[in-house]
């Protein structure tokens, strides 16, 4: 899927009950981070059930374009030979990350730690991404940002130190991609790299750091020890490795949102990462009465990952506390959908971080609520959705603003409302989720371009 492609609207209505099992898309953040660790490694990294979406193709041809080889071998699996950290080259052209805001500010990590200079661009979405929360503390580990749009926006170009300054930072907002950019460029500092986060974040970048090699400790911070302390001892030899990407909890929210509202269904999705950080959307599901069993858990690739047999449920509303927003932050428009159809009040607190997605997500999903008859409200950073119980009416165009997650959450939505429900593009869908639309209708969906 190219970010300059014609827009591809789409159209979901209700029909039979799902059934039948499926296995969503390698996980988005770790698929990135392991093409990341395999540029910076020494040796071979083999990667089994890598997500093959624009967003991490883009990160590949990155880190191609910074020396790496890179060989798909077969479906989901790839070779990466790594050039070490310190052994990166100055791309010939602009590095351009299509969609994809986490392997641009990754990225930005591992160039702004590195003797070398690159360009970063992307598409109309990304260029409206803000990129200073992660420039800002490169810039005190050495980096020089040579060139930038308004407001440290893309496109702009780096120039990295021939040695990071190791730094202790205490993020502003809680964002696993700053945490990750700063500890990205803390590899190549002599000494010690500390993040300080508020709130636990995802933690996919200090377990593979482990895995390929560094040294990470983590500790708890802060008062009750919601916070962590991240330390990374910088210079270390890392080692190509096998990775196996297990499934994306938040490609999972969508058939299981889907399987919980459309009346009668039963669907399995198999392999999920069970990683605490990342199942808050379980969690909230599972207080608001959704029928989910988590079967065959088991270990892959570091992460607990299980099978979650789904049936469809009488959903009740619930208050969803704020600092519950990091394990979930990217599965709130599948939230509201499946809020659309609960019995009651669902409060979600604390979205700040929603604006500042691929859209305004908060901004997009409330106007797609409201397109299709739904009742609901924005309080400051809480959205408030209302709903009876019974199937919401539908019959709206939802302006997916080139957001991949807005366009599946309410197609979602779509398969259970009284009405259709159109999204005015669906191209951007391959970023995270490319086999979407055959997944939802080989369960019985009812989706049509």
């Amino acid at each position: 899927m190219s970010h300059h492609s014609e827009p591809q609207p789409l159209t979901a209505s209700a029909g039979a009950p799902l059934r039948g099992a499926l296995r969503p898309p390698g996980d988005k953040s770790i698929s990135h981070r392991a093409m990341i660790l395999g540029l910076l490694s020494i040796g071979e990294t083999r990667i089994e059930g890598l997500l093959e979406g624009d967003d991490v193709l883009r990160t590949a041809d990155a880190a191609r374009a910074l020396g790496a080889g890179i060989d798909r071998l077969g479906q989901g699996s790839w070779a990466v030979r790594g050039v070490g950290i310190g052994g990166m080259m100055d791309p010939a052209g602009a590095l351009d990350f299509g969609n994809a805001g986490t392997g641009s500010r990754l990225m930005m990590g591992v160039v702004g730690g590195q003797d070398v200079t690159a360009t970063f661009d992307g598409d109309a979405s990304l260029r409206k991404r803000p990129m200073r929360r992660i420039l800002d503390p490169l810039i005190r580990m050495g980096t020089q940002v040579l060139s930038e749009e308004e407001g440290g926006r893309v496109p702009l170009t780096l120039r990295g130190p021939k040695e990071a300054i190791p730094i202790t930072y205490e993020t502003p907002v809680a964002s696993a991609q700053i945490k990750s950019a700063v500890l990205l460029a803390g590899l190549n500092a002599p000494g010690t790299t500390t993040v300080i986060e508020a709130a636990a974040t995802r933690d996919h970048s200090e377990r593979m750091l482990r895995l390929f090699g560094a040294e990470v400790a983590v500790s708890p911070h802060g008062p009750g020890g919601h916070g962590r302390s991240i330390a990374l001892t910088g210079q270390p030899i890392l080692r190509g490795t096998d990775v196996i990407v297990p499934a994306d909890p938040s490609s999972a929210a969508f058939p299981l949102v889907a399987a919980l509202i459309v009346p009668g269904s039963e669907v399995t999705i198999e392999g999920v990462m069970m990683n605490p950080l990342r199942i808050g959307l379980i969690t909230t599901l599972l207080e608001m009465g959704a029928d989910i069993e988590r079967r065959n858990e088991r270990d892959e690739g570091g992460e607990t990952v299980a099978d979650l047999h789904v049936r469809a449920s009488r959903l009740k509303g619930v208050d969803v506390p704020a600092e519950r927003a990091p394990a979930m932050i990217d599965e709130y428009p599948a939230l509201a959908v499946a809020a659309a159809f609960a019995e009651g009040v669902t409060r979600m607190n604390g979205l700040h971080e929603l604006t500042v997605k691929e859209s305004d997500r908060l901004a997009a999903v409330a106007d797609g609520l409201r397109e299709n008859g739904v009742t609901y409200r924005i309080e400051g950073e809480d959205l408030i959705v209302e709903g009876d119980g019974s199937a919401a009416r539908g019959g709206g165009t939802v302006a997916t603003h080139l957001d991949h997650r807005i366009a599946m959450a309410f197609l979602v939505m779509g398969l259970a409302t009284k009405q259709p429900v159109t999204v005015d593009d669906g191209a951007m869908i391959a970023t995270s989720f490319p086999s979407f639309l055959p997944t939802m209708r080989a369960l019985g969906g009812r989706i049509a371009e």
